[in-house]
């Protein structure tokens, strides 16, 4: 990600400065300097795992543990809406405090507020958990009818995700079917979560508003599909 400056451009992740000719010769793989990554939401993810040397954003793992530590039994989850001023003091404090943010039932009783918290992570993120790259390949899984090919198409999408990418959707689809273990309490199915995490997870690259509408119910295949089969898939 590079950014101009007065003599040539300079890494946002990194903060690596050299002449805008040169750029072209640097690896992409540069290691980002916390000092350079300012936030946690909207931060690219690849990016924020890199440094803060975690295999998934950390706002991910604090979210699904405090979720999970409270029980999975309440009615609506991640359907249910908080209160979004709360859900916004929740991601400027991952902005602020990163690791060390407060998002305990003493500091947020409403555990919607947890879950909104982390939709909004995913809905910020500038390239989707499931890539626009990636796409393609996941609708084309929810437009096949038979199911073996169906899987077949699904783990070739998924070779098609960065690690962090691919590491992050496994966690969090497991977590998911973990939810759907108490769907008599909490009446989210796969396909409710489905409905819920599509639009959430995939973003349509440059289609037009009609396509990505059309596009939406494949979404929700494509996530009820992971969340089925993550034991196979992962």
């Amino acid at each position: 990600m590079w950014g101009l400056i007065a003599q040539g451009v300079k890494c946002a992740d990194c903060g690596l400065n050299v002449h805008k000719q040169c750029s072209k010769m640097v690896p992409n793989d540069c290691k980002p300097d916390l000092k350079h990554v300012k936030k946690v939401y909207s931060c690219d993810l690849t990016t924020l795992v890199k440094a803060h040397f975690t295999k998934r954003p950390m706002v991910v793992d604090m979210c699904i543990r405090e979720i999970e530590s409270r029980g999975l039994n309440s009615e609506g989850l991640y359907r249910v809406s908080g209160f979004s001023d709360l859900i916004e003091d929740v991601k400027m404090a991952f902005d602020r405090d990163g690791e060390k943010a407060d998002i305990s039932v003493n500091m947020y009783e409403d555990i919607n507020i947890i879950t909104g918290a982390l939709k909004l992570y995913f809905r910020d993120l500038p390239i989707p958990l499931i890539t626009y790259d990636a796409y393609p390949k996941f609708i084309e899984s929810a437009k096949t009818t038979d199911p073996d090919e169906q899987l077949e198409i699904l783990h070739e999408a998924l070779k098609l995700l960065p690690p962090a990418h691919c590491e992050t959707l496994r966690y969090l689809m497991a977590h998911l079917k973990r939810v759907t273990l108490h769907e008599k309490e909490n009446l989210m199915s796969a396909e409710n979560l489905g409905i819920v995490f599509g639009p959430t997870l995939m973003r349509a690259p440059e289609l037009d508003a009609m396509a990505a509408l059309n596009d939406i119910r494949y979404q929700r295949l494509v996530v009820e599909m992971l969340i089925k089969n993550e034991d196979i898939l992962f």
